[in-house]
């Protein structure tokens, strides 16, 4: 008896070309997920510490700065009501009260609770990239889904800033198990859309490290690497800067008080 042998094909002759290639797309865009997500998480972070950092200035510093500009706006105010016809005086009085509300309005109103500092545990970085991974709006395909998207970002950028864990983690687990979330059938549209979440990816990933050079350029940063390094020295520059202030905020209140009253 003769055995009939049956031929196998190959299973790259089974599988549809366009199912080999979203799979190699798919790899593709679980890794440029992964970048966009560190370089997200780096880019936030940065932000988190500057505002931090910038709340701490002016609540030690900023808002003795508003109090010394008033005073100097009060002398000058003094010096002017004194030499009526001095136009230069009028006009430094003018540019003293200028600078002084300008300087108060920056420093905002000082709170009786000093600002933390902004920290995050390895576990918060690890939800942060995982959230970014799965929402962010660079990644949708449809309008109405990036809306939402952006709506759900800003919350976890909020929640990432306050050290809200378990926020993080409602948020991503809210999202997972929307009908949203849920992807459509055929290799030909999944194709499409995992190229065009690829390019948004790409392109986001172009403006974050964009973002970041800028905020990395910025005046707040540079001070508050001054600062950090001063810190490693074991200096508290921020403390030594609040007594310089105070005691020139001392030598105007004195000055004003031996001004003569304006007539």
């Amino acid at each position: 008896m003769t055995t009939k042998t049956t031929d196998l094909k190959p299973l790259s002759a089974i599988v549809k070309p366009e199912e080999r290639e979203l799979a190699l797309k798919l790899e593709e865009h679980a890794a440029i997920q992964a970048e966009l997500a560190d370089r997200e998480l780096k880019a936030e972070h940065l932000r988190a510490e500057l505002g931090a950092f910038e709340r701490q200035y002016l609540h030690h510093v900023g808002s003795l700065y508003a109090e010394l500009d008033e005073l100097k706006a009060q002398i000058a105010a003094q010096k002017s009501a004194a030499n009526p016809s001095d136009a230069t005086a009028k006009a430094a009085a003018d540019d003293a009260r200028a600078r002084a509300e300008e300087t108060k309005a920056t420093a905002g109103e000082k709170s009786d609770v000093a600002p933390r500092s902004f920290e995050a545990t390895p576990e918060m970085k690890r939800l942060y990239r995982e959230v970014a991974k799965r929402i962010h709006p660079d990644l949708a395909s449809e309008s109405d889904d990036r809306s939402r998207r952006e709506v759900l970002m800003a919350e976890v950028n909020d929640a990432y800033e306050s050290g809200d864990e378990a926020k993080l983690t409602k948020i991503l687990t809210g999202y997972e198990h929307s009908p949203e979330s849920v992807k459509g059938d055929g290799a030909g549209a999944d194709l499409v859309r995992v190229i065009r979440r690829i390019s948004q990816a790409r392109a986001r990933v172009v403006e974050i490290d964009a973002e970041t050079e800028e905020l990395l350029r910025s005046d707040l940063y540079r001070l508050k690497s001054h600062l950090d390094e001063a810190k490693a020295l074991g200096r508290d520059v921020l403390n030594e800067m609040a007594g310089k202030v105070a005691d020139q905020i001392t030598r105007a209140k004195l000055q004003l008080e031996k001004m003569p009253a304006a007539r």
